[in-house]
């Protein structure tokens, strides 16, 4: 789902001269798994380092928007050697977990993830985060968004990361010792904008810039503002040779 979602950034950033990796995070978008693996936040962290260490091999500026802002955290703290700056984009750090899902006897919760695929949820979904774009727009992200969905092993890859209990990072910002860019839409209508002081505050080391006219994905909304402001951050802060990843 990465490189779907920053199918409009992505080509922004590598015009720019930025080496720019799109990842699906192990279980999310388009991962391919013959054998379905634990898909908590260990195995998770564990397969990215993986990749970063056989792939990237420097220092890298990683990018996380919404729940990847989560992975992000999880992933600088752990391994602070594979990244250099990091780059929320309304982030989503402060959610306990999966919460009571986790609780949840297997097969409610496979209906609540069926349900989660389903057109409804996922139209609805899309009106919140994209609030300031067209109806046409919202159907075309509904549709591409719900790809990964269709695939016969994420039911499962789904559940396995319900049941683990999910990313629980809100402990873990005041350790994030990277500078940081925090981007926010100002109409965020899925994650308060007072997260995103909060966020700036906890972070010891961050700067923060909204976006105006846009809502929870702006990556997807507005392209070019958000182009524009990862590269000048990395242009502002980077020493290396900037190696651009984002995950989700």
């Amino acid at each position: 789902m990465a490189l779907t979602e920053w199918r409009c950034t992505y080509p922004l950033l590598e015009e720019a001269g930025l080496e720019t990796w799109a990842v699906d995070i192990l279980g999310w978008g388009f991962s391919d798994l013959e054998r379905l693996p634990p898909c908590n936040v260990t195995s998770k962290r564990e397969h990215f380092y993986q990749l970063w260490k056989t792939y990237i091999k420097r220092p890298m500026i990683l990018v996380g928007p919404s729940l990847g802002a989560a992975v992000a955290v999880d992933f600088a703290v752990n391994h602070p050697e594979a990244v250099e700056n990091l780059v929320f984009i309304d982030a989503s750090v402060y959610a306990e977990g999966t919460g009571n899902s986790a609780k949840l006897p297997n097969i409610i919760a496979y209906a609540g993830v069926y349900l989660l695929k389903s057109i409804p949820v996922r139209l609805y979904a899309s009106i919140l985060a994209l609030n300031h774009t067209s109806f046409s727009t919202i159907i075309d992200w509904t549709n591409i968004g719900r790809l990964h969905c269709l695939y016969p092993w994420w039911e499962d890859a789904t559940v396995s990361f319900m049941v683990s209990g999910g990313y629980n990072v809100s402990t873990q910002i005041e350790q994030v010792k990277q500078k940081t860019l925090i981007i926010w839409g100002e109409d965020d209508q899925i994650i308060s904008s007072k997260l995103a002081v909060r966020l700036h505050c906890e972070l010891p080391n961050a700067i923060i810039r909204q976006i105006p006219d846009c809502g929870h994905l702006p990556h997807v909304e507005k392209p070019s503002s958000v182009a524009k402001l990862i590269v000048e951050f990395i242009q502002e802060n980077s020493i290396l040779e900037p190696q651009l990843v984002s995950q989700r």
